[in-house]
C-alpha cells in the first residue's frame, strides 16, 4: 500500500518537498498578501503624516502625507526583505563561511586581528574561521537551521529548540581544545582559545543576538566581530599575533570552504 491517508489526497506540489522548497514556496504565495497588508502601512502613514503637517499649520499637508506613507511601506519592505534574505544560507543561496569571513574581515582586520579561513585541526573537525589578535585567539564555524528554530540558554544548558546543544558545543570545544595545546607547543605561547558559532537563520534568544552556555557562544553573523572585540581572551603583543598566525598557517592544513 502506498504511504499516506486514503482520506486526504496527496498534493504531488509538496510530495518529496524539501523544508526550503516549501518555505520559498509558501513565501512567494503570499506576496499578495504583504502588497496589500503593506498598501495599508502606507495609507496609515499617509494619513499620519497629513495630520501632523495639519496639527503645525503647515499649508502643505499632501506632500508630507506622501512621504511619510512612503517612508512607512519602505520599513515594512526593508524588515520582510531581510527576513527573507536571513534565510539564504538555510536555503542554500548563499555560503555562510564566506559571508562571515568577510564580515570578521571588515570589522577585525584595522584592529591588528588576522582571520584565517578553512583550517583542518588535527584530529578534529575543521573549523571555518581563526580569529588571532590582541584580544586572544577564537575559533568562528558556521550552521544554518529553520528560520523558526529557537537557539537559547536555559540554566546551564544550551538548547536548540528543545534539543540539546552539548553535541555541537562538544564538537568546537575539543577542537579549541587541541588548537590551542598545539600553538602553545609550537610557539611556547600559552594561549586559551574560545569557540564561537555563526547562526545563519534561527532565533537566537540571547542579549544583543548572542547566547553563551556550554561553554559555546552563539551569535548573529554580524555579531560575531563585535562581540570578539567586547571579549577579551588575554593579551597578545602584535609580535605574538604575527608568531600565532604564522605557526596557525604552517601547521593547520587548509581546506576547501564547504557549502552550507
Amino acid at each position: 500500500m502506498q504511504s499516506g491517508s486514503i482520506y486526504v489526497p496527496r498534493d504531488e506540489k509538496f510530495t518529496g518537498a524539501s523544508p526550503q522548497n516549501l518555505y520559498v514556496t509558501f513565501w512567494y504565495a503570499g506576496r499578495k498578501s504583504r502588497l496589500w497588508t503593506r498598501g495599508v502601512i502606507g495609507v496609515a502613514g499617509f494619513a499620519a503624516g497629513s495630520l501632523l503637517a495639519a496639527r503645525f499649520g503647515w499649508s502643505d499637508t499632501l506632500l508630507p502625507g506622501v512621504v511619510v506613507g512612503a517612508l512607512a511601506a519602505l520599513a515594512d519592505f526593508l524588515v520582510a526583505w531581510r527576513s527573507f534574505a536571513r534565510t539564504a544560507v538555510w536555503r542554500g543561496s548563499r555560503r555562510g563561511e564566506v559571508r562571515t569571513g568577510r564580515l570578521l574581515r571588515r570589522a577585525l582586520t584595522r584592529h591588528g586581528y588576522r582571520v584565517m579561513d578553512g583550517r583542518a585541526v588535527p584530529g578534529e573537525a575543521s573549523i571555518d574561521h581563526l580569529v588571532i589578535g590582541p584580544g586572544g585567539v577564537w575559533i568562528v564555524d558556521n550552521e544554518a537551521w529553520s528560520p523558526d528554530t529557537y537557539i537559547a540558554r536555559y540554566g546551564q544548558r544550551l538548547f536548540f529548540d528543545e534539543k540539546f546543544g552539548t553535541s555541537v558545543a562538544k564538537g568546537l570545544i575539543d577542537a579549541a581544545s587541541t588548537l590551542a595545546a598545539l600553538l602553545a607547543r609550537e610557539t611556547g605561547i600559552d594561549v586559551a582559545i574560545v569557540p564561537v558559532l555563526a547562526a545563519h537563520s534561527g532565533k537566537i534568544e540571547g542579549r544583543g543576538g548572542t547566547v553563551t552556555a556550554e561553554g559555546l557562544t552563539v551569535a548573529y553573523p554580524h555579531r560575531v566581530a563585535r562581540w570578539i572585540r567586547s571579549q577579551p581572551n588575554g593579551s597578545l603583543t602584535e609580535e605574538q599575533v604575527e608568531v600565532l598566525a604564522r605557526t596557525a598557517a604552517r601547521i593547520l592544513r587548509g581546506t576547501a570552504l564547504r557549502r552550507r
